[in-house]
């Protein structure tokens, strides 16, 4: 490693100790190189940070074994992502209030969602809210509590009851694993109360996910199958499959 990127990392490291996380953009300009520059610095420490949905923090959870960390899933399967993301958004209605879980599906629904729709959404992780706030026509609702930098995203007993108190005409959930016979999985433990207290309180429970999850499984089961009505996702569904789900209830909308 080169001493001036040696550097650039250890003055990263203590603004991240300083404040806990950092825009990419901002640590750009801390360090004075170009964005591509601060993440290939990044790339080159072996997990001594994460970039989380345009956020930088420290790689401790990334570190631990968890599975899952945004920066790794935001490119993945992307044109899949954004068709799934897509076919949710044509279920949101004006005036409603929906539930959008974290992720890296998720966000082209809430990047979809027009500014004027007098919505209100309720979510949890930061990479969704800093596109729903920037909508001058949605009232957002942001679960607080502590920090999970493998999801970026926020947990805590005091956000789960506040959840319980809110009406949701519809809860969009991403997973990372869908199978047909034990059910619904994601990588982060502490999602999972989080989901289910949404499925619960939701009128309509859409599953917005790509169809690479499908025959996957993941650490954390949240749900069967059939608590959705609605299935979110591209048009990578064989025959066969779509044909069993629809006859077990669950509508398909792709995007």
């Amino acid at each position: 490693m080169s001493m001036r990127r040696a550097e650039r990392l250890n003055r990263l490291q203590s603004a991240l100790d300083a404040g806990g996380y950092l825009r990419l953009k901002d640590a750009a300009r801390l360090l004075g190189v170009s964005e591509m520059t601060v993440r290939r610095d990044m790339a080159s420490c072996g997990g001594r940070f994460a970039y989380l949905g345009g956020y930088i923090a420290g790689g401790v959870e990334s570190a631990s074994g968890m599975g899952y960390l945004l920066d790794r899933e935001q490119d993945a399967h992307i044109e899949m992502k954004r068709a799934a993301g897509e076919a949710a958004a044509t279920l949101v209605k004006p005036g409603e209030t929906v539930f959008i879980d974290c992720g890296t599906t998720t966000t082209h629904l809430a990047s979809r969602i027009p500014p004027d729709s007098q919505l209100t959404v309720v979510c949890y992780a930061m990479n969704i809210a800093e596109i729903v706030c920037k909508k001058p026509g949605v009232r957002v609702v942001m679960l607080g509590g502590l920090y999970h930098a493998s999801s970026a995203s926020f947990s805590s007993p005091e956000s789960l009851e506040m959840l319980r108190g809110i009406g949701i005409n519809t809860a969009f959930i991403s997973a990372g694993g869908v199978h047909e016979s034990l059910g619904i999985s994601c990588s982060n433990f502490h999602e999972v109360e989080i989901k289910q207290t949404a499925i619960a309180n939701a009128v309509t429970k859409a599953l917005v996910v790509d169809t690479s999850k499908f025959d996957q499984v993941k650490p954390a089961f949240f749900a069967k199958l059939d608590s959705f009505g609605l299935l979110c996702c591209d048009h990578g569904l064989d025959a066969a499959r779509a044909e069993r789900l629809s006859a077990g209830g669950l509508r398909i909308v792709t995007g």
